[in-house]
């Protein structure tokens, strides 16, 4: 849980950092991928990643240019991309403008339970987390590079004459 504002800002530039760098290895070729029929496809999971920050920091009361909930997916992965990069700073400057680190402690109805807004921040950087690790394995599927995030990846491994890890 966060107590000031820069300690989830500085969280938020090294999370948010890394879903840019999976976010900018996307093709548009691999937008319609998916583990199985019924799921959802790649593109779908990257635009909800996009539009989820300002859906949810908008019920804490931010405001900030960026995505709506129900703003149409764009046809490109690059597209996705900037849309990503401009919701991610553009959350951080309305974050620094509009909240003291007073706000983190106000609670707000989400989803039906009260949340603080330090919590929804969590969430936020928790979930993008999780949709991430979808997207890597979706991403793997279709052969596209990764990047390492907590970690060297396969090719980052190779790319710094380590043996890879099995």
């Amino acid at each position: 849980m966060y107590h000031t504002i820069e300690e989830f800002l500085g969280d938020w530039s090294y999370e948010s950092s890394a879903t840019q760098k999976l976010l900018d290895l996307l093709t548009d070729e691999s937008l319609p991928t998916r583990v199985a029929e019924e799921e959802r496809k790649l593109g779908f999971l990257a635009w909800h990643i996009v539009v989820s920050v300002h859906e949810m920091m908008s019920r804490v009361g931010l405001e900030f240019d960026a995505p709506h909930h129900n703003a149409k997916m764009p046809s490109s992965a690059k597209e996705i991309a900037e849309e990503y990069e401009r919701a991610s700073e553009n959350l951080s400057t309305a974050m620094r403008e509009q909240w003291s680190d007073a706000d983190l402690s106000k609670e707000h109805d989400m989803y039906g339970e009260m949340w603080s807004s330090a919590k929804t921040l969590d969430v936020l950087v928790k979930h993008q987390i999780h949709h991430r690790g979808q997207l890597t394995v979706l991403m793997r599927q279709v052969g596209l590079a990764m990047v390492g995030m907590y970690g060297p990846s396969r090719e980052e491994w190779k790319m710094y004459g380590g043996d890879v890890p099995e």
